[in-house]
């Protein structure tokens, strides 16, 4: 039970459970709530931590997306703070998601869980107004979920305090290493109480995160459930096997894939880079497919329409990266079509597992050029099967384009950077416009100015220095007659020159 997934990791590899969400120590009002959801049997991680963070110990999950860590920290959380009573910019627990539509996810888990609980909750991401959210921590929240430049913004504009968070949780650590924000969560631990339990959970333990974990985490309890390498059965896999790596075949080919069958009822195309998302959404666009980019350039607003509009079956294709779509809670995928190989295998499982869910079927095609060769003998490798060759009509017998262009370098990729710079200056516009206090980085050129020179020149030196700079002024010259070298005006009479 996860707001990641709509199913237990027990729907996708078998195994006899014994324990209930009756066995963990939740309360009545917790465990009706999950019921009503539809659940009754935890996940591996459920069953091990939930029991654990109600003793209040600090726990060090390792696990991927999918197999319920978001409830099991959601659901122990709201048991805890149902005590007690939140005073104004003290949030009494902190909630680190790496990107917005994590955070926003983790908040729905919290109104579905905690409906039978009287707890108050604020959301603090990108592109949603200071205002706002300010007004929310003015009157004291009991959760606060963020990400951490928008936690560090209202901190530093004096809205907030950290010195009251009972419980601080870390999600994504992994992910929080790729974007970047080790420095900002070490900055955010530090401004939290010593005495805070924490909850810290990464699909992997590189040796940034280890160091994170040694320092800030109190004889934790770990728990290791790592999902399966091996891809559900319920996933048809086909490669395509492209004659050239360069955009126009792939995109050509990628058509050909989504239009080979006609039972596609909507689908995922994944791209490595950003670049990537929004010229193949564009091309898609232009060939008569229903489909959308979404990517972390584009303004939040935009993000959350097209993923509802995914959702309630409005958009057919959302065209996305894997840091956008990491995590997100899209439970009826029909197929997953891949750009080009993932960097890393284990994103394979990952991208691939958006279809197939909850016993349904779906189909993943990805696109192979020649030099993708080893990424999918890797991919091989790690999932322990040949993944089937498809003979898909209107796949490109010889490449489009110059074989040299690996894709998201053209004319149209170099338009689109532009237009994100355009899209990104007047959001920070907008900003600045609603919160005329928060400062805004520029980053053109100041040109020197010479008015603060000029106004120097023009001040009169204070009295004292005018009477310094007179005594070093020499005298008139009529007056250097009288002088003598040594004495000055003060020369005694017989020295002087008549």
């Amino acid at each position: 039970m996860s707001s990641e997934n709509t199913a237990p990791v027990g729907a996708e590899s078998p195994q006899t459970q014994t324990t209930t969400f009756d066995d963990l120590g939740l309360s009545e009002a917790t465990l009706r709530a999950v019921k009503e959801g539809g659940y009754n049997t935890p996940t591996p991680i459920q069953a091990a931590a939930i029991p654990e963070v109600l003793k209040g110990r600090d726990v060090l999950g390792i696990a991927q997306t999918g197999t319920g860590k978001t409830a099991s920290f959601t659901l122990p959380m709201i048991d805890i703070l149902a005590a007690g009573r939140a005073r104004a910019r003290m949030p009494r627990t902190l909630i680190l998601e790496p990107t917005r539509e994590l955070a926003a996810q983790v908040a729905e888990a919290f109104d579905k869980y905690g409906k039978y609980q009287k707890l108050t909750k604020a959301l603090l991401i990108g592109g949603v107004s200071f205002g706002d959210q300010d007004a929310l921590l003015a009157r004291g929240v009991d959760v606060l979920i963020a990400t951490p430049g928008r936690l560090l913004d209202h901190f530093e504009r004096g809205k907030l305090l950290l010195t009251g968070v009972q419980v601080m949780v870390v999600d994504e650590a992994d992910r929080m290493l790729d974007m970047g924000f080790i420095p900002d969560i070490e900055r955010i631990f530090k401004l939290t109480p010593f005495t805070r339990q924490t909850l810290f959970f990464s699909a992997t333990m590189p040796p940034e995160i280890t160091r994170l974990t040694e320092q800030f985490l109190h004889n934790p309890l770990r728990v290791e459930v790592s999902r399966p390498a091996t891809t559900a059965s319920t996933i048809t896999q086909r490669v395509i096997m492209l004659p050239g790596g360069d955009p126009r075949t792939r995109r050509a080919a990628l058509r050909a894939a989504m239009t080979s069958s006609g039972d596609v009822k909507n689908g995922i195309i994944f791209c490595n880079r950003k670049t990537d998302v929004d010229v193949v959404a564009q091309s898609l666009k232009r060939h008569g497919f229903n489909a959308s980019p979404i990517h972390g350039d584009l303004d939040q607003s935009l993000r959350t329409k097209t993923l509802d509009r995914f959702r309630s079956g409005e958009l057919q294709f959302l065209v996305a990266s894997d840091v956008a779509a990491r995590g997100l809670d899209i439970p009826d995928v029909s197929h997953v079509f891949n750009y080009e190989p993932p960097r890393s295998p284990d994103d394979y499982v990952h991208r691939i597992g958006r279809t197939g869910r909850a016993g349904r079927q779906g189909a993943s095609f990805t696109l192979v050029g020649p030099s993708d060769k080893k990424s999918l003998e890797a991919i091989e490798k790690l999932t322990g099967k040949e993944i089937e060759k498809a003979q898909i009509e209107g796949v490109p017998e010889a490449a489009l384009g110059d074989p040299r262009d690996s894709g998201g370098r053209g004319r149209r990729a170099q338009e689109l950077k532009s237009e994100h710079a355009r899209r990104l200056g007047e959001k920070k516009e907008r900003f600045q416009k609603r919160d005329p206090e928060r400062p805004t980085a520029s980053t053109e050129p100041v040109p020197p100015s010479s008015k603060p020179r000029e106004e120097k020149r023009e001040k009169s030196p204070p009295p004292q220095a005018q009477r310094r700079t007179q005594e070093r002024r020499p005298p008139p010259a009529e007056d250097r007659g009288n002088q003598v070298q040594g004495f000055g005006d003060n020369a005694p009479a017989f020295l002087r020159r008549k």
